[in-house]
Formats: C-alpha cells, sequence, structure tokens
C-alpha cells in the first residue's frame, strides 16, 4: 500500500527533509509541495491525498486554521518548531506531532501510526461494504483475540481511551484497539453524534440534555465545545 502524501511547509529546508525521509522509505510517495495552506487547498482539491505533513505557522493561513476548515481531512502529521500547538493538534485528531528538527527515527515513527490507521481503513470499508450486503443493525468489533457482534440498538455511547475506545452496550463493556475516529466511520453520524474529542452516543438513548451535559443512564457526558453546534442541529431537527 502506497501513502500519498502533501507538504504543507513555507520553508524549503523543512520540505526537504521530510522528501529525503521519505525517499527512504518505499511506501511513502509525495504527490506535491505547497508553501502555504492556501495554495494547499487548491491541491487538495484537484489531488487524492492520504496524509499530509503540516507546518503551523506560515502566512495568511495558519496550519491549524486550515486544517479546521477541512470537512473530512487526510491523516494529518504537525511539523513544527512551536510546542504550545500540540494539546490543539491533537484535539484535531492528528496522527502525530513533530517538533522540528526531528531524528528519521521518530519520523518513521509517526509513519508507522499513519500506516496503521489507514491499513485499518481499508479494512473498515471492506467489512463496511460486506456489511450493507448483509444488514445495517450491527458491526463487528475486535477485542484482544475475540470478535464481538455488536448490535447498534444496544450501544449506549463510546469513549476514547487513549489508543483505544470502551463500547458501553446494555450487557457489557467492550474495550478495542482503534481510535474513536476510526469507530466513528462504521456508525450512522445521525443516530450517533460525536458530541465531544473523546465520545459518541447513541442519540436514542439520551435520557437528558442539560448544559453543556447529556445523560445515559447515570452517566453525565460532556459536550465539547467544538461539536455543540452541530449536535444542536441535530437535536433541533428530530
Amino acid at each position: 500500500m502506497n501513502i500519498r502524501c502533501l507538504i504543507v511547509d513555507d520553508e524549503p529546508l523543512a520540505q526537504r527533509v521530510i522528501e529525503r525521509y521519505a525517499e527512504d522509505i518505499p511506501f511513502l510517495d509525495i504527490v506535491q509541495k505547497c508553501s502555504s495552506a492556501v495554495e494547499a487547498i487548491d491541491v487538495l482539491h484537484n489531488l487524492d491525498v492520504d496524509l499530509i505533513f503540516l507546518d503551523i505557522n506560515m502566512p495568511r493561513l495558519t496550519g491549524m486554521d486550515f486544517l479546521k476548515t477541512l470537512k473530512n481531512p487526510p491523516l494529518v502529521i504537525i511539523t513544527t518548531a512551536y510546542a504550545e500547538f500540540a494539546i490543539q493538534g491533537y484535539e484535531l485528531d492528528v496522527v502525530d506531532y513533530l517538533m522540528k528538527p526531528f531524528s528519521f527515527e521518530r519520523f518513521y515513527k509517526a509513519i508507522q501510526k499513519a500506516e496503521e490507521l489507514l491499513k485499518g481503513k481499508d479494512q473498515r470499508q471492506f467489512e463496511n461494504k460486506e456489511a450493507d450486503k448483509q444488514d445495517d443493525t450491527f458491526i463487528f468489533i475486535k477485542s484482544s483475540k475475540k470478535t464481538y457482534k455488536v448490535n447498534l440498538e444496544d450501544i449506549l455511547y463510546i469513549e476514547a481511551l487513549g489508543d483505544y475506545v470502551k463500547i458501553y452496550t446494555n450487557e457489557k463493556m467492550i474495550i478495542s484497539y482503534q481510535s474513536l475516529k476510526n469507530i466513528e466511520t462504521l456508525l450512522p453520524s445521525t443516530a450517533f453524534p460525536r458530541i465531544h474529542k473523546s465520545f459518541i452516543i447513541a442519540l436514542s438513548r439520551i435520557d437528558l440534555i442539560e448544559g453543556n451535559h447529556v445523560k445515559i443512564k447515570d452517566r453525565l457526558i460532556p459536550i465539547g465545545t467544538n461539536f455543540k453546534n452541530e449536535f444542536e442541529k441535530l437535536i433541533k431537527s428530530i
């Protein structure tokens, strides 16, 4: 599997470092380089990209602001000299956050994370196609060496836990090694909205909405600032 990459950085030297590292990884293809986020927007309209190497401090439009404009962004690895944006970057679900100057070893570690996510995405797309042929009322979840069939109507909510997710159902809790973003692709968004960077909920299971929280059974779940508007729109549309 080749990974199609886009470099977005206004420093030619920084671009060259990434290019040189990428040359030593056979499955990385640098399809384009951009010196600004504005230029990158146009590239994404015309090219299929799996992974963006994104600088933060750029003219006209910062890397973070650029990322916020993308509705369905490719995977993103932040490359920057500014450590203070790390938390914001992870809130936007970036794959990794590389501090300049970074070594090839650190670069390759980030690439391995992206590779695993893309392999999981391909597998999920295949599983989704197979599921569409059969039934859309359940999903299969891998946990350790077991695979559980989970009926959608049994799901209460899903919580992120580092590199894992915890899926709470009527009868049990299942821990699965995958990101919340990954499992989000398996679920119908109108029935299972993401209301926080760490939570997806079953809309039909809400007992109460009060302030910036929803209550499902005995659990109070926060509504994140970045998700509140979309969630309120969804509620009003019902």
